[in-house]
């Protein structure tokens, strides 16, 4: 690396994107030793640690929202961003500013001993997650948040956000096969990966819907020496009413009891992540300072960009980026209920080239829901090649579909027939647009301009 002018926010955040996303170069000590450099920041506040496969994010903002309604001050850490970086860093449910970043990323870049790492020396300087870790712990200690609820990037045992001291909660997401090349073939083996955020003496809430991820996480409890082990599954989760707009569900609770909750999404899948924000809040000790009724808003208010959100009329995009994802989302655009206003449903797919797309693809073609597919390329140097994507679909679907060259022009496409349709007189179709939290950012910032 070598030292350069940093004058804007800018090229802060053009310097972090010309770094790799993805490396084991750092280890966890050596992480926690750069914290302490910064002056051990994550000593200042409570954390709540998340880490997973898929859900983590949702997790994470059921439990800001609900701590927020109850005039908890706190910070929120998640990854990745949709539109802006600034996304990733929240005080009090509010992006952080541009300024703040650009502060922020500063105060670690002049401790970085570029000196050393031109003459080839053995430096340490942050990886682009890394980075962005140091600059949140920085930016929660200086607002004095009491909470932090922090999201892993990738794995849990020997992600840099394990480098902090203690947890107060550690919470364990659904399971899925994911990132195989870092975490392991089964998913066992995956969430051995993901218990790695488990502290001795504290609790761990977990998804008990995966059989042998369970049991794994199970023993990994035992063995680190967790104080509690919250299972939330089918048992303890009724949805009651699933309405076009949102969804109503009980769950049964030590502390709440039966207490009744409803979700601003149309996502089914959210059911399962805001239950676990509701056993964390106990898990937490923080039920006396929140209320049913606080639990309950905060809930109810909760929305979190690009997991089944409609950004236009008809046109909703969803963060299904692997196959568990995609069958989430298949789920819940199942459950729609918009054959009963005659119409039907299209897609438009786009996925990374390091996702499992061949079992993606063939979910959705199994899925029957899709009248018609458009395939597109991301804008990012990882997006799977559209061309593979078309043999794999050939393959396996029977419904018309076609490769549209950019997100735009796709979105543009299923906008000129919707238009076209109603025109006719005829109800037209759904839009979903899935497939990569990379696509929903492009599709949200072309909405967006």
């Amino acid at each position: 690396m070598t030292f350069k002018e940093i004058k804007s926010f800018e090229e802060a955040e053009q310097y972090l994107y010309d770094m790799p996303r993805f490396t084991s170069k750092h280890s966890i000590t050596e992480t926690r030793e750069f914290l302490k450099k910064l002056g051990n920041p994550d000593l200042s506040m409570k954390i709540i640690h998340v880490a997973g496969t898929n859900g983590k994010g949702s997790t994470c903002a059921y439990l800001n929202s609900v701590m927020l309604e109850a005039g908890i001050h706190t910070g929120l850490f998640t990854s990745p961003h949709l539109v802006d970086v600034c996304e990733r860093i929240k005080i009090d449910g509010k992006d952080i500013s541009h300024e703040e970043f650009y502060d922020s990323f500063m105060q670690i870049y002049r401790m970085i001993d570029f000196e050393t790492l031109e003459k080839g020396g053995d430096a340490y300087h942050p990886t682009f997650f890394e980075y962005l870790f140091f600059m949140a712990m920085i930016i929660f200690k200086k607002a004095g948040i009491e909470w932090c609820i922090l999201e892993t990037g990738l794995g849990g045992l020997l992600d840099a956000t394990n480098s902090v001291v203690t947890k107060e909660v550690a919470v364990i997401t659904r399971i899925d096969l994911d990132h195989t090349e870092y975490l392991g073939d089964t998913k066992a083996l995956i969430a051995v990966q993901k218990a790695g955020i488990i502290t001795k003496g504290k609790p761990v809430v977990f998804s008990d819907y995966v059989p042998e991820a369970s049991e794994a996480i199970r023993k990994e409890a035992a063995r680190i020496g967790s104080s509690k082990t919250i299972a939330i599954g089918e048992p303890e989760v009724k949805v009651w009413l699933n309405l076009p707009e949102n969804i109503a569900f009980s769950l049964v609770d030590g502390y709440y009891k039966n207490v009744s909750l409803c979700l601003d999404t149309i996502a089914l899948y959210q059911v399962e992540n805001a239950s676990l924000a509701v056993k964390t809040i106990e898990a937490a000790g923080l039920t006396e300072r929140i209320s049913a009724v606080c639990l309950q808003r905060g809930i109810e208010k909760c929305h979190w960009a690009g997991r089944m959100e409609e950004v236009l009329p008809d046109v909703f995009v969803d963060g299904a980026h692997n196959p568990d994802g995609i069958r989430a989302f298949l789920s819940t655009a199942k459950s729609d209920g918009v054959e009963k206003d005659g119409k039907t449903r299209r897609l438009v797919f786009g996925v990374v080239g390091d996702k499992d797309y061949s079992s993606m693809i063939r979910e959705i073609s199994e899925s029957g829901l899709f009248e018609s597919i458009v395939i597109t390329p991301l804008h990012t140097g990882r997006s799977a090649d559209p061309e593979t994507l078309r043999e794999i679909f050939e393959k396996c679907v029977t419904v018309p579909f076609e490769v549209v060259k950019n997100p735009k022009e796709a979105l543009d496409k299923m906008l000129r027939e919707q238009s076209s349709l109603k025109a006719e007189g005829k109800e037209g179709f759904r839009l979903y647009i899935a497939g990569s939290l990379y696509l929903v950012g492009e599709i949200k910032a072309i909405c967006q301009s």
